[in-house]
């Protein structure tokens, strides 16, 4: 069975030109209609949603290639959706994946390239040109990066106390002696004790008193 495609293009030429690259492999694919925008193409779905794959622009009037993603995805999830336009910058590739696009292309790409990566996306795949894959390793380094340090800060602020010793501590601020805590805790009151060494330690405290007042500056405990 062929390929059922749909193109989402505001351009007339270059949806002419995608249409003209596409017959090249007509054998495969089916091209049920073209539509110019978000809005026209919501409106022919509701009349045809027998459809494999929607090239889809980013850069559109009334509805945009963002927003359209959305709304497809979310009324047709079988539908894939194969982002073809001029746009590389991170923040629309990054919003186009979110919303559902399973690949990523820039209108430069060759016929053969577009079919393939149709191909790829009707096997589930994902597909994007080489630059936008360059792009989207470098997003997932950077967020990894920055995931790091906010282990690395958290770690700081908490000052690597265990729930346990937080625990402990809230118990202190209440009053609570080491026999009350253990029966609270369920523990033993040389492991209260052992516990309270440990965030004495981590604070970089002498007593009980300077243990909650700082956990309290730091919102380890309210």
């Amino acid at each position: 069975m062929k390929i059922k495609i749909a193109i989402t293009e505001d351009n007339k030429i270059i949806a002419r030109s995608l249409v003209d690259k596409l017959n090249l492999f007509s054998k495969e694919l089916e091209i049920k209609f073209t539509a110019k925008n978000g809005i026209e193409l919501l409106n022919k779905l509701k009349n045809d949603n027998d459809l494999d794959v929607i090239l889809m622009d980013i850069e559109m009037p009334e509805m945009d290639g963002l927003q359209s993603t959305f709304e497809v995805k979310r009324l047709y999830p079988n539908i894939k959706i194969l982002i073809l336009t001029v746009f590389d910058d991170d923040d629309k590739i990054f919003q186009a994946i979110q919303n559902g696009a399973s690949g990523y292309l820039l209108k430069e790409e060759t016929p053969e390239s577009i079919f393939n990566s149709i191909k790829i996306v009707m096997e589930d795949g994902a597909t994007m040109s080489p630059s936008i894959a360059n792009k989207i390793l470098n997003l997932l380094k950077s967020a990894e990066i920055k995931k790091q340090e906010n282990k690395l800060q958290n770690a700081e602020y908490n000052f690597d106390l265990s729930e346990r010793e937080i625990e402990v501590l809230q118990n202190l601020k209440l009053g609570k002696d080491y026999k009350e805590i253990a029966s609270e805790l369920f523990i033993s009151p040389s492991t209260v004790r052992k516990h309270i060494e440990n965030i004495y330690l981590k604070l970089q405290v002498h007593n009980k008193v300077q243990a909650v007042q700082k956990a309290l500056e730091h919102k380890i405990i309210k």
